[in-house]
């Protein structure tokens, strides 16, 4: 008889064939077929015996000893078709016809097992209570009306517990979180799905705002029977895109097992519903040279009304499916905007309870606060309450490990053990009376050591394991609430009472009762405070998080910090001399900043300095940025000269789209998002064109700027300095006396407004006109200028450097001209000493660690001398 096979079945044939043949077996019987089917990864076993509540791997086993006892003969001949083979394909075929199916698939072989001919799979299957009808019944409960008619049908088996997630069942077993403040958006989905036609929601929205929280809000709903009655006892199930296209090889293959998936919903007559998270991906999936893409392969299902399907996705990447307006008017689109910080603080809330459980550590509630609060303020470019949520995670993660880590005090006394033992072996070969002596101190310091570790130890494992009870009974409390509701949907009222007035309130007095002696153990404070575990999560450990972020300081301030805000201008002063207005003003804002009082949708600070050249203007920018970042180099600069030409704005903000450079961005918003705690200096301001300069309005403003791919920058956590030489010519022509007046300040900004456009100037917080520099000060910029000189040779050659006070006035002298400022005198130290002295280190006078003394002598010259 001509039997035909599946591709599968004729491959578990084939190397039945190679095992018989390998273990010299003369003849291939049904159990070479069988093993084989048990030995590869076959779903439809797996499932079937999964339902049967069987494991595969045991009878893998016992087809494994079936096959290792067949007779054998050497020679190599071929194995032939024995009597039990042939009995076995006829029932096969006999099985297949009362399926209906056209091919000989993986299953028949299965069901066929118990009446097989060959006694020891008969005996194996009685053993289990396996029976024809058993295994019938299992088989068809999992094909359901499926039919064998090609040779390739594992691939539509089992299609949605392959390629989908059932959310009602995730729901019912209590994994997924609970959905708060979306119930006006679950309410919308739910009117939708009940309409007759065009029964399908798409929920728009930016990433993280909670769309697939609204499809497991809708499950749970479905489980509570908290729907409407078109709604009662669906399934809804959350297809897998990937998983769909993953190992689609051949061409047609992915379209074959997306027809499968639609043809299960179908066939389960409206009792399924699907949902299709990140759907744009479904436009263009699979369609390949010319092959139909899913998007249109939904259309006659969606448009007949026999898949009811939610999708989601984000706001830019429905303009995908826009594109397709016959896919697109059979969705109805469900608009999910960001929660307040006021509605995230009660999402988190209702979520503290669950990352309580799995982190095994408390989070107060001005955790959850601060957490909503700080990452609407300093993580602009996420939406909440994804990022609030991620806020608490990682803080939870962090405090977990060091929870579960050594504390200092104990590490330290185990490294000073280990150090006194390796001692001891050292000092054991030794007899004389010194190390005799120096062996008895260690021995004793090394049993008082090992006293004080066990001690700690008991301490700390004590501490450890009341943090675990808790967390243990905390997960008991979640498991008798869990069973509880099961038995509510059941309506087995008897028991949810039991576990409601009985096991659930013994349960919260215990856990109410070791809480509170954990309270009251961290407020005793004994001595051993590095022991103590911190258990709590709270708004300074959320900081601490959001500053690692980033970069930005959002922790409280510190004695330290305060001390040295305060004094911000003495520190400023050190860089620069001369113009103490305007480090006071740039002093301010800081401290404004760090205290909270400034306007948070405003950048820190808005400067505009004003001055000739080489007052120090761009020297207190560096100055501010190694006082807040300990780098000069922690700033951005814009040198706005490269900027003259009115295109040029594409380079600070990026190329609009269709540009070349578009994918690139701006070099100004590029630099922000990677550093948003920055010294930004527009460096010569009146050097760039006037529409250039439009752009700087809405940054000033509202501390945003957009960039060409249409992504909001923040600027609130930037100082913002320009620096401009417009009015220069004024306050050089100002007598000394006069530099600080205001008549000078009117003139300059009279000036200053033939230059800049009024609305600019006033967005800005502060003009500063910076001073003339003054004989009085040369010689501090000198100093200044040396000690930076002596810090390079000391950190390169290893080397002092000492200028003497004759030297340094000779270089104020001559460096210093009121029409070009202070840097003249970088020329001056130059040619006066550093010149000079580089002849002498390659010339070998000095060595390393040498202090090297400048000075001039009677005739005028430099010399330098050892100390």
């Amino acid at each position: 008889m001509a039997y035909s096979f599946t591709t599968h079945a004729q491959n578990a044939i084939n190397e039945a064939h190679s095992l018989a043949r390998k273990n010299g077996n003369p003849e291939l019987t049904p159990s070479h077929i069988l093993y084989s089917i048990f030995n590869t990864d076959e779903e439809i076993v797996k499932m079937t015996f999964q339902h049967l509540g069987i494991k595969t791997q045991v009878f893998a086993n016992e087809f494994k000893k079936i096959v290792e006892n067949l007779p054998k003969v050497s020679g190599g001949a071929e194995p032939s078709t024995g009597s039990f083979l042939s009995s076995y394909l006829d029932e096969i075929e006999k099985i297949k016809k009362e399926f209906q199916d056209e091919f000989i698939s993986i299953e028949h072989f299965l069901i066929a097992a118990p009446i097989c001919k060959q006694t020891s799979i008969s005996n194996l299957f009685k053993k289990y209570n396996l029976d024809l009808d058993t295994l019938k019944k299992a088989v068809q409960s999992i094909r359901g009306n499926n039919k064998v008619t090609d040779q390739t049908p594992e691939n539509k088996l089992g299609v949605l517990e392959k390629y989908a997630r059932d959310l009602t069942k995730l729901a019912e077993e209590n994994k997924l979180d609970p959905v708060i403040g979306r119930d006006s958006e679950v309410r919308r989905v739910i009117q939708i799905l009940s309409r007759r036609t065009k029964n399908n929601p798409i929920l728009i929205g930016e990433p993280g705002v909670g769309k697939t929280a609204i499809a497991e809000g809708l499950a749970q709903r479905i489980i509570r029977g908290d729907v409407p009655e078109t709604l009662k006892n669906r399934k809804l199930m959350g297809l897998d895109i990937s998983a769909l296209v993953a190992g689609a090889k051949f061409r047609g293959e992915f379209e074959e097992r997306l027809k499968a998936v639609l043809k299960a919903v179908q066939d389960a007559s409206g009792k399924i519903i699907l949902f299709i998270d990140e759907i744009h991906t479904m436009v263009k999936a699979g369609g390949g040279d010319g092959a139909m893409d899913a998007g249109n392969m939904l259309k006659p299902a969606l448009a007949r009304g026999e898949l009811r399907c939610i999708g989601a996705t984000t706001l830019d990447e429905y303009r995908i499916i826009e594109k397709d307006p016959a896919l697109a008017r059979r969705f109805q689109p469900v608009m999910v905007n960001p929660p307040s910080v006021e509605d995230t603080i009660t999402i988190l809330r209702g979520l503290k309870e669950r990352y309580e459980i799995h982190h095994g550590i408390r989070i107060k509630d001005n955790a959850l606060v601060a957490a909503a609060t700080l990452s609407d303020r300093y993580i602009p470019d996420r939406f909440l309450p994804d990022k609030a949520i991620d806020l608490i995670d990682e803080s939870s993660s962090r405090l977990k490990i060091q929870l579960d880590s050594v504390p200092e005090k104990i590490d330290t006394i185990e490294r000073k053990i280990s150090q006194y033992k390796i001692e001891l072996v050292a000092l054991s070969k030794e007899t004389d009376s010194q190390a005799l002596s120096r062996k008895s101190d260690i021995e004793n310091q090394l049993k008082e050591l090992e006293l004080e570790a066990k001690r700690l130890h008991a301490k700390w494992q004590s501490a450890k394991g009341s943090v675990n009870e808790i967390n243990s009974l905390k997960k008991e409390i979640e498991k008798a609430r869990v069973k509880m509701e099961e038995y509510e949907r059941h309506a087995d009222y008897a028991r949810a009472s039991e576990i409601k007035f009985g096991e659930m309130p013994k349960l919260q007095q215990r856990l109410r009762d070791l809480t509170q002696n954990s309270l009251e153990n961290e407020e005793r404070k004994p001595d051993e405070l590095s022991v103590q575990l911190k258990e709590e999560v709270d708004a300074e450990d959320i900081a601490a998080v959001v500053s690692t972020w980033t970069g930005i300081p959002v922790n409280k301030l510190f004695s330290a910090e305060r001390q040295r805000l305060l004094k911000l201008e003495d520190e400023l002063r050190d860089s620069v001399v001369g113009q103490d207005h305007a480090l006071r003003a740039v002093a301010n804002a800081i401290r404004l900043s760090r205290s909270g009082l400034k306007d948070p949708n405003k950048p820190m600070g808005s400067f505009l300095f004003l001055g000739p050249t080489g007052v120090g203007k761009t020297e207190t920018a560096k100055a501010l940025a190694k006082s807040l970042f300990d780098s000069e180099k922690a700033i951005i600069r814009i040198d706005m000269s490269e900027y003259m030409e009115q295109h040029s704005v594409s380079r600070l903000i990026g190329a609009p789209p269709g540009y070349v450079g578009f994918e690139e961005g701006g070099q100004l918003t590029e630099a922000i998002r990677r550093k948003p705690y920055s010294v930004v200096l527009f460096d010569e301001i009146e050097k760039a064109h006037p529409k250039v300069l439009n752009i700087m309005l809405q940054m000033l403003d509202d501390g945003r700027l957009t960039d060409g791919q249409g992504r909001t920058i923040s600027f609130q956590n930037c100082i913002v300095i320009m620096t401009s030489n417009i009015g220069a010519h004024r306050i050089l022509e100002e007598p000394a006396h006069e530099r600080n007046g205001e008549k000078l300040k009117q003139a300059v900004m009279q000036e200053l407004l033939t230059h800049m456009r009024p609305e600019l100037l006033n967005r800005i917080d502060e003009t500063v006109i910076f001073n003339a520099l003054g004989e009085d000060v040369i010689e501090k910029i000198v100093r200044i200028q040396v000690a930076r000189l002596s810090a390079r040779l000391a950190a390169q050659q290893n080397m002092q450097l000492e200028v003497s006070a004759n030297l340094i006035k000779r270089i104020a002298l001559e460096g210093w001209d009121i029409n070009f400022g202070a840097r003249p005198l970088k020329r001056s130290l130059q040619e006066l000493v550093e010149v000079p002295l580089s002849m002498e280190l390659l010339a070998g006078h000095f060595s390393e660690g040498d202090t090297i003394v400048a000075n001039e002598n009677s005739e005028n010259k430099i010399v330098f001398s050892k100390r």
